[in-house]
């Protein structure tokens, strides 16, 4: 982290399909060695595909799973006095969205599918049901902050 300037936040440019900058930012933490085209080819099926099983729109489903695997709270580790505790914070905006997208991303290549377009479609879909590993995930993650949460005055 820099000690001089506050670092710029660049906007991102929208989608070309969907014009919307979530997509385009979840497509960018899709992608792997720089093949952008790739990871928009397996986003894009991934949404064909949803909107198959589902008859809904491929990006109301994304987004309905987004908003329910984002976190609320997480822990982070504080030293005091030689011990360390485990600190409930809130989580702000930008990061909640960040490690949605990172769980989905994750457990989508964790499936057993056989393409990547079918696995993060499956995914989404039990998400936006509030069901699957992300959501495990994220449930996870707040019992954590609520099971520390007499540590919570180390707040800073």
């Amino acid at each position: 982290m820099s000690r001089r300037k506050k670092a710029v936040r660049r906007p991102v440019p929208a989608d070309p399909r969907y014009d919307s900058q979530t997509v385009s930012k979840f497509l960018n933490n899709l992608m792997s060695a720089g093949k952008k085209s790739l990871s928009e080819r397996i986003f894009y099926s991934a949404m064909d595909l949803i909107e198959q099983r589902t008859g809904q729109p491929g990006v109301n489903v994304f987004k309905q799973a987004l908003s329910n695997v984002k976190p609320a709270l997480e822990v982070k580790s504080r030293r005091v006095g030689g011990a360390t505790y485990q600190v409930p914070v809130e989580v702000r905006p930008e990061r909640r969205t960040a490690l949605g997208m990172r769980w989905i991303i994750q457990y989508s290549r964790a499936r057993k599918e056989k393409t990547m377009a079918e696995r993060l479609a499956a995914e989404l879909i039990l998400a936006s049901k509030g069901e699957g590993e992300t959501i495990k995930k994220k449930e996870d993650t707040h019992r954590m902050a609520e099971a520390n949460r007499a540590f919570a005055h180390y707040r800073w």
